[in-house]
């Protein structure tokens, strides 16, 4: 942790290299996170390249070094949204498939269509949580929300996905 706390202040000084290797740390997690968010891998590398050119250009602004990841996630959401709300009438058929390790494809589909299933705000409240690692307060501030009714959605996004899994 204290690695990378050095390397936020370095990029906060300038250093393109410095902002690369956070990058590097956390690009697995943004993706992740777009691309469950927004089910497009081309949506979710323009929106993780969005956001990582705003969070390039305003790193002077970051207050707190140890806050990196949340507000490189905070930046994202808003990217995300954004997208999200440019294809709301548009139809598509979207790609079955994310980089990763071997699994089991059965079950990763049967969980993929799960997901795919939940609206886009229960969706957006799991990434959040399960990929970002935001708490419901946190998420309530981003969704403008109170923590109690995110928890709420997303028990019941979760009871969903389990009805439909078993």
């Amino acid at each position: 942790m204290e690695h990378l706390t050095e390397l936020v202040g370095q990029a906060k000084n300038g250093s393109a290299h410095a902002f690369a290797l956070l990058y590097k740390e956390i690009y697995q997690d943004l993706y992740r996170f777009a691309f469950y968010t927004l089910r497009h891998p081309q949506d979710a590398e323009d929106a993780v390249s969005e956001a990582v050119t705003d969070a390039f250009s305003q790193i002077r602004s970051l207050k707190e070094a140890a806050a990196f990841k949340a507000w490189m996630f905070r930046i994202l959401t808003a990217k995300c949204r954004r997208k999200l709300k440019q294809y709301v009438d548009k139809t598509e058929e979207l790609e079955e498939t994310i980089p990763g390790k071997s699994r089991d494809w059965n079950e990763d589909l049967d969980v993929r269509q799960a997901f795919f299933s939940l609206s886009q705000e229960e969706r957006l409240i799991l990434s959040l949580n399960l990929f970002a690692g935001y708490t419901s307060q946190e998420i309530g501030g981003l969704l403008k929300l109170p923590s109690g009714t995110v928890r709420s959605k997303q028990s019941r996004a979760l009871r969903k996905m389990e009805q439909q899994l078993s």
